[in-house]
């Protein structure tokens, strides 16, 4: 038995509703399978078994993915990095998620935002360690505000989960302010753990409705404001081809 039906067969094995469910024959389908489960498991701890499992297989796939070092980067101006790719592939002192108020992560299966892509590739434990936090903080997590976590099996050291304004219909000045605050809220958090580099996503640009431009020009001011007072990298991280070129910009590149 693989390690990914070894997973599948825990994660079939603690539920009851739904169904009988076939083991896909090709690995990439059990991938799919794997994070299905993933995504919709309640926050509860696992078997040490199963962790030891999902730590091997996890960390072989993103291995397979092929893993970029923040030493590898060279930067767009003094500590500053412009990079394009997958951002649970970065390894440095911690990344960013974008993050909804109930800080638990992304429960549609296989949906391909950040919040999802993250706790996948960290795995289960990382949204256990995040339900004891709001159950201690006892609500949601405001907008504009942080919190720190292991980044268990990512490649990183920790993940920093912010949680960004929602825009329905026009941008106001609150929206910017409470974005603004989101990424100094990482920052904070970042040095307050002595932490030397961090990697953001773009923040609320995704299903949030940020606009993209102005997102980035906030960001950029942001980063550039607090990297005159700390000593910390910072990666802007990009995935898309249009967001590459919308920092290229608003970092004086284009």
């Amino acid at each position: 038995m693989s390690k990914a039906e070894y997973l599948i067969n825990y994660l079939l094995s603690e539920r009851d509703d739904l169904g009988r469910i076939e083991m896909p024959k090709t690995e990439q389908g059990k991938f799919k399978l794997y994070r299905s489960l993933v995504n919709i498991r309640p926050a509860v701890k696992a078997d040490e078994s199963f962790l030891q499992a999902e730590d091997e297989y996890l960390t072989a796939l993103t291995e397979s993915k092929g893993i970029t070092d923040i030493a590898d980067l060279s930067p767009a101006e003094n500590s500053i990095y412009l990079w394009q790719g997958d951002i649970t592939a970065l390894r440095c002192g911690a990344i960013v998620n974008a993050a909804n108020s109930g800080m638990t992560g992304c429960w549609q299966p296989c949906h391909s935002c950040i919040d999802n892509c993250i706790h996948t590739f960290a795995g289960v434990r990382l949204r256990y360690k995040c339900s004891q936090i709001m159950e201690k903080q006892g609500y949601e997590e405001p907008t504009g505000r942080a919190k720190i976590t292991p980044a268990y099996d990512l490649p990183c050291d920790y993940v920093i989960h912010t949680v960004g304004p929602i825009v329905q219909g026009q941008l106001t000045d609150e929206h910017c302010r409470l974005l603004e605050s989101s990424y100094k809220s990482c920052l904070e958090l970042a040095v307050q753990n002595n932490i030397e580099s961090i990697a953001f996503c773009c923040i609320s640009t995704g299903v949030f409705g940020f606009p993209k431009d102005k997102a980035a020009e906030i960001a950029v001011r942001t980063v550039r404001e607090f990297c005159k007072t700390h000593s910390i990298r910072v990666i802007f991280d990009v995935f898309a081809d249009d967001d590459h070129i919308i920092y290229k910009k608003a970092l004086g590149q284009a």
